[in-house]
């Protein structure tokens, strides 16, 4: 695993989601694989790169990680993408593979497992957690041990989810993060400046074969050298 990392840090919030939004653009254009995140920064970022690059005919869509809802639920990351993206594109993508939330979360897994036969990721789309997460990779879960299966279950006492594993999400050709925010801050410092460890997921993932995108805006890049 490469720990270099393209650490680029914006003024504000937007010109961070501007970023991300082309590098979600030239990913669809040259007909990339590209997993999707959800969260609270991506929406207008995916907006904004429906805009650069409303055909996405050549591209495949899948996601990073689903909460095991159904996909009209306020809390499902398809229906964010759907919402903000997918709905706004000219041509949409060649194939949208979507996680089947409404399912019983091993059952979800199992079908994303064998979906994902032979896939190799052009970009990894990735937010962080004030907690560290990524995905639904949490703080010293079993799931960060797991190296055979390219997606699994993971129960919360919020809500269950299905989510990429390491070696699925560390094989993408572009590991992008979007991490924005003050209260991201203690999380960013931990995934790009301290040395990696299972307490902080996302310090776990980083391109084996390409590039590592850090977006920071100026609040989450707080605990950083300047």
């Amino acid at each position: 695993m490469s720990d270099a990392v393209d650490l680029r840090v914006f003024e504000t919030a937007d010109e961070a989601r501007e970023a991300a939004a082309s590098e979600l653009a030239a990913a669809a254009q040259a007909g990339k694989h590209i997993a999707l995140s959800g969260g609270s920064a991506p929406g207008p970022a995916f907006a904004r790169a429906a805009e650069l690059q409303p055909d996405w005919s050549r591209a495949e869509a899948w996601w990073g990680d689903e909460r095991c809802v159904h996909p009209s639920d306020s809390r499902s990351n398809y229906r964010l993408a759907r919402e903000r993206l997918l709905d706004r594109l000219s041509r949409l993508p060649r194939a949208v593979h979507r996680i089947r939330g409404e399912l019983e979360p091993e059952e979800a897994a199992s079908l994303y497992h064998e979906e994902l036969d032979e896939v190799v990721l052009g970009l990894a789309f990735q937010g962080i957690g004030p907690d560290g997460h990524t995905a639904s990779l949490f703080p010293n879960d079993p799931a960060l041990d797991e190296r055979e299966r390219r997606a699994v279950a993971v129960r919360r006492d919020d809500v269950d989810r299905v989510t990429l594993t390491l070696p699925v999400l560390c094989a993408a050709e572009i590991v992008l993060f979007l991490v924005l925010g003050e209260e991201k801050a203690q999380a960013a410092r931990a995934t790009f400046l301290e040395p990696p460890g299972p307490e902080t997921p996302a310090s776990l993932v980083r391109s084996d074969r390409g590039r590592t995108v850090a977006l920071l805006d100026r609040a989450a890049a707080a605990g950083l050298p300047s």
